[in-house]
């Protein structure tokens, strides 16, 4: 057995020290249009050694000479770069560099033989010239007037940019969110800034309110602003969103947002956030809906789709499939007799609504055979000649469903055609799916948005099955789509409660049902012969002692109850720093259960080492390749 390791020691953070160094771009390695993001070159200006600098620019072009403050690093393949935090462009001082600057491609309408003839003729005045007596350019050999007016707009354009920078960087703004503001504005980004800051966390991905709220500040916005209280009512509502709300109490909104606003030396009233919403409601910036004595505060967006998707199940409920109900039992009995199966009265009942309801739910909690009750609706729908789709919110999830049907299970994205050039589906309304029968499974975890895509996508005529255990996962989206629907009272559901004998011998499912009812579970502990297939283990209470059980139960537990560490295993928790954190532990079992060796290669990538043999996990779906996350 390998030797436990000592306790992990806390990680320590690190600042390296800032500093700055002026020198010119030689070439640009890369550079994103859209973000600004760039490596460049840079010739230092006390040295000939190219310098690699990594940071958000607005524009930049081989020629300029850029002051930069920021911070040195390691990379592990490229070697020492300078990460820039901020910057501001110095004019070049030589006639090399003059030259090389407004030759560059940066000025549109001069390029190296214009350049070179300009410099030779004005000389270490160039750029004074450029800048304040332009028309003179008329003087250089092959420069016309119509020359003159494209460098004169094209110099104005720099001009706007370099401003830009340098008031959004007097007022806090980092150089990443000045590019940003730029890209998004242009030259009417000061005053935009200037006017409502807060509207950058609207127009802006990475802005949100904290951030908008301090450039705000930076920039002398009063703190009771009407503004600020706008921006803070639609970030407290996108709060809740991120909490899985679709939309807030008036008072539980007023309460975050006057915690969210409240200032040393300013605290919103009440009577005021209550005259914002009134005239947000008037203009549609927020919805009003009255449930009782409460008044409920959405975002637009959500309150209409939430409305839809309830107009397109009520629509569809209102047209039934007409269905023979006794050759559906006549089938079933023959279909059973066949299979030596049997269906207990609720699997019976359940399979018999599946073959006339236009939309149907079908729950229960571990056990009870929602499985066993899919598959054979399945086949009932193929007797009926109907063709079948199956899809689930997740990869994993779609690959259970295909190996209990039989039938190729999608995740919903594909079933829709996510297009990830648009970030929107090929399927919808106007695009119908040509199948006539859906199953997904997992449906709790749908969320409000991808409920209504899924229901638009579903044709006039077709029938839906959501499979799901409203105890299981929830959506990560705002929204509980399954539980609402079933508490509506409206959409029918075929309700599994009785769990099997085979399902009754797993404690998993005996401690799922017991904490379902309330009841505190029954789990034996670990010991030297488990006889369980749910463990107990409750010693210590530091995430050191953590680390130190899952090494135990993967080098110990688990090989003496038969199963492999290496394929068999995967551990989960919540976070991804820290000692408990998916970083370290993916560190710790590596070296327990892949360590290093000389005939094993290894690559090493952002401080994390891969090596032959470790299990990878995809994070990101590629839908050019069509590799997608199994999770």
């Amino acid at each position: 057995m390998s030797t436990l390791p000592n306790p992990v020691p806390q990680q320590i953070h690190a600042y390296a020290p800032q500093e700055t160094i002026t020198g010119v771009v030689e070439r640009l390695t890369f550079y994103s249009e859209e973000s600004g993001y760039t490596v460049a070159r840079l010739t230092r200006s006390n040295s000939q050694d190219l310098t690699t600098i990594v940071g958000s620019f607005a524009n930049i072009q081989p020629g300029q000479t850029l002051q930069l403050t920021g911070f040195w690093r390691e990379h592990p393949q490229y070697g020492p770069q300078f990460q820039v935090i901020n910057y501001k462009e110095t004019k070049p001082a030589t006639l090399t560099g003059i030259e090389k600057y407004l030759g560059s491609g940066l000025i549109k309408g001069v390029g190296p033989v214009t350049a070179k003839r300009i410099v030779a003729h004005f000389g270490t005045e160039t750029l004074e010239i450029i800048e304040h007596q332009i028309e003179r350019l008329i003087e250089v050999n092959g420069i016309a007037k119509k020359r003159i007016k494209l460098i004169q707009t094209a110099w104005e354009t720099q001009k706007a940019i370099k401003e830009v920078m340098v008031f959004l960087q007097g007022h806090g703004v980092s150089t990443t969110y000045a590019v940003k503001i730029y890209k998004q504005y242009g030259d009417k980004a000061i005053a935009t800034v200037t006017h409502n800051p807060y509207q950058l966390a609207t127009d802006i991905y990475g802005i949100g309110f904290i951030t908008a709220d301090k450039i705000a500040r930076n920039l002398g916005v009063a703190p009771d602003s009407e503004f600020r209280y706008r921006a803070g009512l639609i970030h407290a509502l996108s709060e809740a969103a991120e909490n899985g709300h679709c939309y807030l109490p008036q008072p539980e909104l007023i309460e975050s947002v006057i915690k969210l606003l409240t200032t040393d030396t300013h605290q919103p009233t009440e009577a005021a956030l209550v005259q914002i919403i009134k005239d947000m409601a008037l203009k549609d910036e927020l919805i009003k809906e009255r449930d009782g004595d409460v008044l409920l505060c959405y975002k637009p967006t959500y309150f209409h789709t939430e409305e839809n998707l309830a107009q397109l199940i009520h629509q569809r409920l209102s047209q039934p499939v007409v269905t023979d109900i006794p050759r559906v039992r006549a089938w079933l009995g023959k279909f059973t007799t066949s299979q030596k199966i049997t269906l207990s009265p609720q699997q019976q009942l359940a399979v018999e609504m599946a073959a006339y309801s236009p939309v149907m739910i079908l729950t229960g909690g571990p056990g009870v055979g929602k499985t066993f009750t899919t598959h054979t609706i399945v086949s009932l729908w193929k007797a009926m000649g109907k063709s079948i789709a199956l899809a689930a919110p997740t990869g994993r999830a779609a690959q259970r469903l295909s190996e209990m049907t039989g039938l190729e299970a999608k995740t919903i994205h594909r079933l829709l055609e996510f297009d990830p050039k648009t970030m929107g589906f090929k399927r919808g309304s106007d695009n119908p799916l040509p199948q006539t029968a859906i199953i997904v499974d997992e449906a709790s975890m749908l969320d409000l948005f991808l409920a209504y895509l899924l229901v638009k996508a579903v044709a006039a005529g077709a029938q839906l099955l959501l499979v799901g255990d409203i105890d299981q996962l929830p959506s990560v989206g705002p929204g509980n789509v399954l539980a609402d629907l079933i508490n509506s009272g409206q959409v029918p559901v075929a309700r599994l409660t009785q769990v099997f004998r085979q399902a009754q011998q797993s404690a998993i499912i005996t401690v799922a049902h017991q904490i379902n009812r309330g009841q505190y579970p029954t789990i034996e502990p670990i010991n030297d012969n488990p006889v369980s297939d749910c463990l107990w283990h409750g010693g210590g209470h530091q995430p050191e002692h953590g680390v130190q059980t899952i090494c135990q139960l993967v080098t110990d537990l688990i090989p003496r109850l038969g199963f492999n560490p290496t394929n068999d295993v995967q551990v989960l928790c919540p976070m991804t720093r820290g000692i408990v954190g998916t970083r370290n532990l993916n560190n710790v079992l590596q070296e327990l259960i892949n360590p290093k060796s000389s005939d094993k290669v290894e690559i090493t990538r952002g401080g994390m080492t891969l090596r032959v043999g470790d299990r990878v996990m995809q994070q990101t779906n590629d839908y050019q390749r069509e590799v997608f996350t199994a999770i």
